[in-house]
């Protein structure tokens, strides 16, 4: 049976008193009430156009306007390879800040693909590192919050070669990942790691170096799509070659996505193909959100959508083109954002 403020009132014998019910009750209470609903903002992860980039059929100049005009999304995640090193050309930067400028949008991250900053070579850490204040630098210009890096070699993962030992890793990537950190909090800025390759896909491990780095301006973006342990050996040593490699052993992906959420500032939600009902085929997402929700995320959730890629060196496995691919899974974000709320 419900019942009416007044008769709960009543019943507490407050309204002939005078008395106001915040005067009895516990002021968690009224915080339980006036709680905010979940919900979160959409940014768009530039990978998702990566098939037309690296073609050159689109441009990095170009992706603000696409972002806006064809999806509605106003705020951006940048990769640092689409910049083709343009990254201390002040003047590049300026046009690339007007143009958002006057699109009304936010550069919210870059996605640095650079130097292994966990090196276990100590002079090779060291330049690694500072070749990454560049882009911290770039980064703070446009108005971005954060950078993201990586805990590792690209080339090996590139290649199917095996990471350096776990142990010896951690070490080297805490000391790398706390003097970048030391550099990018004098601007305020963010530094932040996803589970991307090699060691870091073993969350344990990941969380392990966020906590001997010990920084307000650490973080962590899980990224859904991020958790094999190891993978088929590329046939080719490129992007084809890469795209067609299997993963052979898996980190379970909702847990380790809840493993990271206390380190959290940003969702990569990626996603590779979808069935009839639009849901992705390979991530349950009303599961994975429910993880976020209880964990009081409340920031950004980019769409990384790969499936445009894939589908370039795969073109009868189902995949979407890009534009629809990136348009499904801000339907299903906003499905699932409605249906937790």
């Amino acid at each position: 049976m419900t019942q009416s403020r007044r008769d709960f009132l009543n019943q507490l014998g407050l309204t002939a008193a005078g008395l106001s019910l915040s005067s009895v009750l516990p002021t968690s209470t009224f915080a339980d009430m006036t709680a905010k609903k979940f919900s979160f903002d959409i940014s768009l992860a530039e990978f998702s156009f990566a098939g037309e980039l690296m073609s050159g059929k689109m441009t990095n100049m170009e992706f603000p306007a696409r972002t806006k005009n064809d999806f509605g999304i106003n705020v951006l995640e940048y990769v640092s390879m689409f910049f083709n090193n343009k990254h201390t050309d002040q003047a590049y930067l300026k046009e690339l800040k007007q143009r958002t400028d006057d699109l009304g949008m936010k550069n919210n991250l870059i996605m640095v693909d650079g130097a292994n900053i966990a090196d276990l070579d100590a002079t090779k850490r060291k330049q690694a590192v500072e070749s990454h204040y560049a882009w911290v630098d770039a980064a703070k210009y446009l108005g971005c919050s954060s950078i993201r890096v990586n805990l590792g070699d690209t080339s090996k993962a590139m290649t199917g070669v095996e990471d350096d030992p776990a142990d010896d890793a951690a070490k080297s990537a805490a000391d790398g990942y706390h003097k970048l950190l030391e550099y990018a909090a004098k601007s305020k800025m963010d530094v932040i790691v996803e589970n991307h390759f090699g060691n870091s896909t073993d969350i344990d491990w990941l969380v392990g170096v966020l906590k001997q780095v010990n920084m307000p301006n650490a973080g962590l973006l899980p990224d859904f799509g991020n958790f094999c342990r190891q993978r088929s050996k590329p046939e080719t040593n490129d992007i084809k070659g890469i795209m067609g490699t299997k993963c052979i052993k898996e980190y379970d992906r909702y847990e380790g996505v809840k493993k990271m959420m206390p380190y959290a500032k940003g969702i990569s939600a990626k996603t590779h193909k979808f069935d009839a009902a639009g849901n992705e085929t390979e991530t349950d997402f009303l599961k994975m959100f429910k993880i976020i929700k209880d964990a009081g995320f409340k920031g950004y959730v980019g769409i990384e959508y790969e499936g445009g890629i894939i589908g370039m060196y795969n073109p009868t496995g189902g995949y979407l083109p890009t534009n629809d691919g990136i348009k499904a899974t801000k339907t299903l974000l906003e499905r699932v954002r409605t249906e937790l709320a």
